[in-house]
């Protein structure tokens, strides 16, 4: 049988453990507690533009020769060394455009194809670039409504984002202007020699052998 003194001491050491566990307890918890949540700043947590900002520079490889969409907003670049008044071939059954030497021009005065256009350095809200062939006045000065508001149309796009639809009861163009405030699109820093020669890269005339007018003349 366990005597007083022995039960004391037993009733001791075990008050000791007791008391040493709710000190490590109390030890975590205030751990715990002093340990900083990672939801108390979120700031930390935000993107912010620096780290969303990557130095890149983009590379065209396709430069499209077409009209803009009628379902999107697009601008035209402002400076007059970005668009090129020129003469080019214009197939409209299989849609494609051919930029033709001026060594030419004069040998095929009368061919159809053959028109005046001014191609236009174009840019889209998804930010596609393309060059947009808008005719020109032929030599008498004559133009019909459906390229006359075309033109005007890419005059104003250098100034605002528009959008250009068919008005086919009216036979001409309309045109809307955005309402939102989008500001200047980024333009590629390319020069416009560099984007006309990936446009017309295996689309340029410059001989009278040429597949294309060759096949224009029934020869082949």
């Amino acid at each position: 049988m366990k005597s007083k003194s022995n039960r004391k001491i037993i009733d001791i050491e075990a008050t000791e453990v007791t008391s040493e566990k709710n000190l490590n307890n109390a030890a975590t918890s205030v751990a715990a507690t002093s340990k900083q949540s990672p939801f108390d700043d979120i700031s930390k947590l935000r993107l912010s533009v620096e780290n969303e900002t990557v130095n890149v520079k983009k590379v065209i490889f396709t430069l499209p020769v077409r009209k803009p969409s009628k379902d999107t907003f697009i601008r035209v670049h402002h400076d007059s060394s970005y668009w090129l008044e020129t003469k080019i071939i214009e197939l409209k059954t299989e849609r494609e455009n051919y930029l033709v030497t001026p060594d030419l021009w004069q040998e095929l005065e009368g061919e159809p194809t053959l028109v005046r256009k001014a191609l236009v350095t174009t840019i889209d809200r998804q930010g596609v670039v393309f060059l947009w062939p808008v005719k020109l006045p032929d030599s008498n000065g004559k133009l019909d409504d459906w390229n006359s508001s075309a033109l005007q149309a890419a005059n104003l796009a250098k100034d605002y984002w528009i959008r250009v639809k068919a008005n086919m009861y009216a036979g001409c163009y309309d045109v809307d202007q955005a309402l939102a405030d989008w500001g200047n699109p980024q333009w590629p820093e390319m020069p416009f020699n560099e984007l006309l020669k990936i446009a017309f890269r295996d689309k340029y005339i410059d001989s009278f052998d040429h597949q294309v007018l060759r096949k224009l003349r029934g020869e082949i």
